[in-house]
């Protein structure tokens, strides 16, 4: 099974916008900028700013949940487990898609493969024979007051016919449960997070990756990736020592219908 026979682009009814932070923190600044006085150029700010933000919060459709989803994983800020992969720390904020106001005690959900291309619960579908747990690689923080979740994980691998991908759900109003995991809530977004394929490729050559013999897609080659930046997922990478084995941290900004 791949992700290809299943993870056609559907149009699904809850929409949702991806805000890079860098966009937002701009459209402030520019904000900030304006003169207090009310002189001619001052309303002319006035008069922008909202188009300003009406940019920046612009709509795009949600990505296939794929056939790998498992219910009920653990609430925990570290899902690597055991896996052997470079690390990767992700820093997701969830923002109001009308207000650009960040959400508080959001959970936000993700899974992914593990370096040779293996789904947790789902072991042997890209060809390799690996223990099988069904936790390693997923699960979920809740958002603080400023809307961050913060996850640490490590780089995903490939499987045939998709590019290096996260898949992420965001959730409100859940019960966390006794066993670590959570019930409940309203499901605000399903989506998928995105990799530079220049980094990719570094990784790619690392020997725990090396190891993953499937063909791999490029970005460009990808059947669900659009080719739109953060508004299609994708991360704003920083490199976490002076080569790729120190790992990388990635962030985004999610803008949910709430």
């Amino acid at each position: 099974m791949t992700d290809t026979s299943r993870e056609t682009p559907t149009t699904i009814g809850r929409r949702t916008v991806l805000i890079a932070a860098g966009a937002a923190a701009a459209s402030l600044a520019v904000t900030a900028a304006a003169p207090e006085a009310p002189t001619a150029e001052a309303a002319e700010a006035a008069d922008t700013a909202p188009v300003a933000a009406a940019a920046v919060c612009t709509l795009t459709k949600e990505m296939t949940e794929g056939p790998y989803y498992l219910d009920g994983q653990l609430v925990r800020a570290d899902i690597s487990e055991d896996k052997t992969g470079i690390p990767l720390k992700l820093t997701l904020t969830v923002v109001d898609d009308d207000t650009c106001a960040p959400l508080n005690s959001a959970l936000v959900e993700i899974w992914h493969c593990d370096a040779l291309g293996e789904y947790s619960g789902f072991v042997g579908n890209n060809g390799h024979d690996e223990p099988d747990n069904g936790t390693f690689l997923r699960g979920g923080v809740l958002t603080g007051s400023d809307g961050v979740a913060r996850i640490t994980t490590v780089y995903p691998g490939w499987y045939r016919g998709r590019c290096v991908h996260i898949h992420v759900k965001v959730h409100t109003d859940v019960t966390l449960t006794d066993d670590g995991s959570f019930t409940g809530g309203q499901e605000l977004h399903t989506g998928q997070l995105f990799f530079d394929e220049t980094v990719t490729t570094r990784v790619a050559a690392l020997a725990t990756y090396a190891a993953n013999t499937v063909p791999r897609t490029t970005l460009a080659q990808d059947g669900i990736y659009d080719d739109g930046g953060a508004a299609s997922g994708l991360l704003t990478l920083t490199a976490l020592g002076s080569s790729p084995s120190a790992g990388y941290a990635g962030t985004l900004t999610l803008g949910v219908e709430s």
